[in-house]
């Protein structure tokens, strides 16, 4: 009965969040330099547009946003993921170290490919996940125990040293770069939504299409290592094996999200806490719905940040941290 009616808040919370993001996607369609009425934007949308409208959102807006949807959704998963994997509500992509890895990713792909529009698009998230795997790989190995595992405990610590390393490692490699490289290696660190073509869509969609699955059947298998090791052990769950597989997701969701929307943080901490409060602690219900928050956050704030600061436009990560950063804060205070 508990499950039937859990089962039922999540549906319902879903749907809400998938009604408010098409609000938001109306307005964010409505949004820039050449404004367009929503009933117009749905006209358009449907095919009867003219040709001046159907530019600017089929080749401009609608690309955008839907950058931002997958982005938003890879985000909220990865940072659910983590959270699960180490048992600390404090783990996101950002704070334990991915982000630093799939930023040295990509400085690694503009320094070799410096178009970032042609097909060369197809292989960022590439980069940034193998720059995101290498990082990963190096907090694994030193949080490994060989009669413990992995310590969740020692995950985030590691994680904030080792993101520092390769935070320096690519503001050196940068420094390198010619100037209009640098300029956007510059603001894509601060979280600037710079996908804005069909070729990123099509170099994002299957990361998030195939890998959000994967997760969602492994949520019974997060629900027992939350209990414990030694628990999840009794109930037949291989705890490295789980923990590793995992991990592999997590660092190619939260990679191939930030190839396309910058090195946006929080969004992983805060829509997993959310979903947490709104539908109960059991991953097979809190996945999904941090998935819509991420979704939900990362729209809104492109959004705020292209229309409230026009004509000059502020990157959507930093309005993510003005919300995020209290919080974070809020969740310090409340884990003493």
């Amino acid at each position: 009965m508990k499950a039937n009616l859990r089962s039922s808040k999540t549906l319902t919370v879903a749907l809400v969040l998938v009604f408010i993001n098409v609000i938001v996607i109306l307005i964010s369609l409505n949004t820039g330099s050449l404004r367009i009425a929503p009933m117009e934007v749905v006209r358009t949308l449907l095919g009867f547009g003219d040709n001046k409208t159907s530019l600017v959102l089929f080749e401009y807006r609608l690309p955008r946003i839907i950058i931002t949807i997958l982005a938003g959704i890879g985000l909220g998963i990865s940072g659910a993921i983590l959270q699960g994997v180490s048992r600390n509500p404090l783990a996101d992509p950002g704070i334990i170290g991915l982000h630093a890895g799939a930023s040295f990713g990509l400085v690694m792909f503009v320094t070799y490919f410096h178009s970032l529009n042609d097909k060369a698009a197809l292989l960022i998230p590439l980069f940034t996940f193998v720059g995101g795997c290498l990082t990963a790989l190096i907090i694994i190995l030193l949080t490994y125990d060989r009669y413990k595992g992995i310590l969740p405990i020692r995950l985030i610590l590691v994680g904030i040293a080792i993101a520092a390393c390769f935070n320096a490692i690519t503001l050196f490699l940068s420094l390198r770069l010619d100037e209009d490289t640098y300029t956007f290696a510059s603001r894509w660190l601060v979280g600037n939504v710079w996908g804005r073509d069909w070729i990123h869509v099509i170099a994002l969609l299957p990361w998030i299409v195939i890998l959000t699955p994967f997760g969602f059947l492994q949520s019974r298998k997060l629900d027992a290592i939350s209990l414990g090791d030694n628990t999840a052990v009794g109930l037949g769950v291989s705890v490295l094996r789980t923990r590793l597989s995992m991990l592999a997701i997590a660092v190619a969701l939260s990679s191939a999200s930030v190839a396309m929307v910058g090195g946006i943080g929080f969004i992983g901490l805060v829509a997993p806490h959310l979903a947490r409060r709104l539908v109960g602690p059991r991953h097979q219900h809190f996945l999904p719905v941090a998935g819509l928050l991420g979704m939900v956050i990362l729209v809104l704030s492109d959004t705020v940040g292209r229309s409230i600061f026009q004509p000059n436009a502020i990157p959507a990560g930093i309005v993510v941290a003005a919300i995020g950063g209290p919080y974070f804060l809020y969740l310090l205070t409340k884990t003493k």
